[in-house]
């Protein structure tokens, strides 16, 4: 038998029995779009990560360090990374300051959340640590460190919140009833997340001093590397100096990490939680595939004398196989098909309710595979019924009713 009659045949038989075919297909078509929906959310998750991770600025390292004698921590790290300029390319606080700002008659405390302008405590080496550009004015600079200057920078959404369309660069805002003068403004990068990273105000860290119950204990901070080459090595070299300053323990203590150890936890944790809902779904496949079996099993002994008379008449036992394979491809691929179409539907509307109206479809990659595994599955558990009826003798299925 040729490819193109056994698949005339596979035809004609699913749609003799189209409402029998369909259920038959219902778990491969579950199974197919609960995997292509899984697996292109975690991607979208995980894209929608590593672009957060991106904004805050890639290659930093997180250090902790409290001295028990009340030294500056930070200070110490700072000076102490001027040394590193082969692979250190900044160093700045991690911290924010508390307090309502103020501009005219626009007021934080009655703003929406996600609007809400937070004020960063930053040196003046801070944008480059955040992988800000100024697109107005100026940065912090040294001298506004040194001297205690009242000035800050703002981000592109914390300048359109207090200002509007009005021009912010030299106007004062308020912090804490604390005056200070705009002399910048960011590039936006952040445009599209509700906790936007364009939010920010940033300060003189120094200017804390002028800002009730601001914390000035800046015992975390972030350190900007040249590359990802050198994190493990500026890791292990602060960390040397942590434990010479804190005495290991005796006088305090510290750590240093990098945000890429974070990224990998959360990318294990991610290919975790794939495996376990990809499991799930294969288990909708597993049973998709019964069915399978079981359908063309029932099609074995509807169609027992038909089988008899190809055999009587010299078809061989290939022929027979490849006519039941092809059909139980057949009904997977369509099933795989119609999943697929599923499937993209539902990672569109989950990448709108849950990335923030991402659009969010699955990759080519994953469409081919999805459809060819249909396919497999159609022929793994085809087989059994295939080979069964090619077993068939002519004689005893001749008298099959």
């Amino acid at each position: 038998m040729k490819f193109g009659q056994a698949v005339k045949m596979a035809v004609k038989s699913i749609l003799a029995k189209k409402g029998r075919s369909f259920l038959t297909m219902l778990g491969i078509i579950i199974g197919i779009a609960s995997v292509m929906t899984i697996v292109a959310t975690v991607e979208g998750y995980n894209r929608k990560m590593m672009e957060a991770f991106e904004a805050q600025g890639t290659n930093k390292v997180t250090v902790s360090l409290y001295l028990q004698n009340g030294e500056n921590s930070f200070q110490k790290i700072y000076d102490y990374c001027q040394g590193l300029g082969d692979f250190v390319v900044g160093v700045t606080p991690s911290a924010e300051a508390d307090g309502t700002v103020k501009y005219g008659a626009k007021t934080s405390d009655t703003m929406d959340w996600d609007k809400r302008p937070r004020v960063i405590l930053g040196s003046d080496q801070y944008s480059l640590c955040s992988s800000f550009t100024v697109a107005r004015g100026r940065d912090i600079n040294r001298l506004d460190i040194d001297d205690y200057h009242q000035v800050c920078v703002l981000g592109a959404r914390a300048a359109k919140t207090l200002f509007d369309y009005a021009d912010p660069l030299y106007q004062n805002i308020m912090i804490s009833g604390v005056p200070f003068t705009v002399v910048g403004i960011y590039v936006e990068k952040d445009k599209d997340s509700n906790y936007s990273m364009d939010s920010v105000i940033v300060v003189p860290y120094t200017a804390s001093r002028f800002l009730p119950n601001a914390n000035t204990d800046f015992s975390e901070c972030v350190v900007k590397v040249k590359d990802s080459q050198s994190i493990n090595k500026t890791i292990s070299t602060l960390q040397a100096y942590i434990s010479s300053l804190t005495e290991d323990g005796q006088r305090g203590w510290g750590y240093a990490y990098s945000e890429q150890q974070w990224q990998k936890e959360s990318n294990n944790m991610l290919t975790m939680i794939s495996v376990v809902l990809g499991g799930i779904a294969g288990i909708s496949l597993l049973v998709g595939g019964i069915g399978i079996m079981n359908i063309m099993l029932v099609t074995v002994t509807e169609r027992t004398r038909e089988i008899g008379i190809r055999r009587a008449i010299g078809a061989q036992r290939s022929s027979i196989v490849a006519q039941f394979l092809v059909e139980s491809a057949m009904i997977c691929g369509i099933g795989g098909i119609i999943g697929i179409v599923i499937g993209y539907g539902g990672t569109n509307i989950a990448g709108k309710l849950l990335f923030e109206g991402m659009s969010l479809l699955p990759s080519p990659t994953i469409t081919l595979g999805a459809f060819a595994f249909s396919v497999t599955l159609g022929i793994i558990f085809g087989m059994y019924p295939a080979i069964k009826a090619s077993g068939l003798q002519p004689v005893v299925a001749l008298r099959a009713e």
